[in-house]
């Protein structure tokens, strides 16, 4: 084989290795999109963008985030699982569209395993549970009691069917015997002011949405829904302290395109786990009430593994399905 069909040969399986290493040092001079599946100004939308801005500071290129709402966050994140296998398109998943989704949607346009590689998990962020101020009910018992009495008269909202806020409260409503209305929002920012609002009565939420307006005394807090008591919230009652064994806790994960280059997938997870450690991103997100995580490849895999799991047992028994 002549020195020129080498070249030639070479510079082929280049390009057929992909834009990241064909244009030098990934990310190069190109953009890398983070696909956020639920709309601006949640606790997703919230850490993406620190991602963003942290992964372009270290890296040297240019991170944007790009909300693409819709379908309990399934629309964004198909999307991402057709993209192309470069690692400049990638998503933040959540419990929702990693776990639960695959437990009640009855078809769904991605196999959330199989279509995408775990960068990490970077934060867990606990939900509450929530009333409306005017609701007669100031304790975990009373809106047992009420909701008992009143069996289908109170309505629930969510940020979508499928969500950990709906299958938080639809865990609630199996382990206590208790029925309420859902009302599915596309954000949790419309859910927040129905519930101000009084148009729906219940909610679960990420703390980082709700607190301001707890502390505000706009909206009653009634307990964490963790299996115990948060740092920044010691006197709200967990919810396993009345209901044992309950855990709806949020989580939110780093993913990419299955096929990504696993120079790039790796790249991008040791980055994720060093920003979760710096310190500056760890005082910010405690003070939104959210753990930063940041996991390595395969323990992220292995929780979504149990997740998958756990989350499916729930909606079984909460005959939960989505067409």
């Amino acid at each position: 084989m002549s020195i020129t069909r080498r070249t030639i040969i070479a510079a082929a399986c280049l390009a057929v290795a992909g834009p990241a290493f064909a244009q030098g040092e990934y990310p190069g001079s190109r953009v890398v999109t983070i696909v956020v599946p639920f709309a601006a100004g949640g606790t997703t939308d919230m850490l993406g963008r620190i991602l963003a801005d942290r992964l372009g500071a270290r890296l040297g290129g240019r991170f944007i985030v790009e909300n693409r709402a819709g379908a309990g966050g399934n629309t964004g994140v198909a999307a991402v699982a057709r993209a192309p296998a470069d690692g400049y398109t990638l998503t933040m998943g959540t419990v929702s569209t990693h776990a639960i989704n695959p437990a009640v949607y009855s078809r769904l346009p991605f196999d959330h395993v199989k279509d995408f590689a775990p960068i990490s998990q970077v934060a867990s962020a606990p939900n509450i549970l929530m009333v409306n101020v005017d609701l007669p009910a100031k304790s975990v018992p009373e809106l047992i009691d009420l909701l008992k009495k009143n069996p289908g008269k109170y309505s629930f909202g969510s940020s979508g069917a499928g969500t950990s806020t709906h299958m938080a409260a639809e865990m609630f409503k199996v382990a206590t015997g208790t029925d309420m209305a859902h009302v599915p929002y596309r954000s949790s920012g419309q859910v927040t002011q129905d519930l101000l609002s009084g148009q729906i009565q219940v909610s679960f939420d990420n703390i980082t949405i709700a607190w301001p307006h707890v502390q505000e005394g706009k909206i009653r807090a009634l307990a964490t829904a963790t299996p115990k008591r948060l740092e920044v919230a010691k006197d709200l009652p967990a919810l396993a302290e009345f209901i044992p064994g309950y855990d709806a806790s949020s989580w939110h994960g780093f993913f990419a395109p299955a096929g990504v280059p696993k120079e790039i997938v790796a790249k991008l997870s040791a980055e994720t786990q060093a920003i979760m450690k710096e310190p500056a991103v760890i005082e910010q997100l405690r003070k939104l009430g959210v753990d930063p995580v940041g996991s390595s490849q395969d323990a992220f895999a292995a929780h979504i593994a149990a997740e998958t799991t756990r989350w499916a047992e729930v909606a079984q028994k909460a005959n939960v399905k989505i067409e």
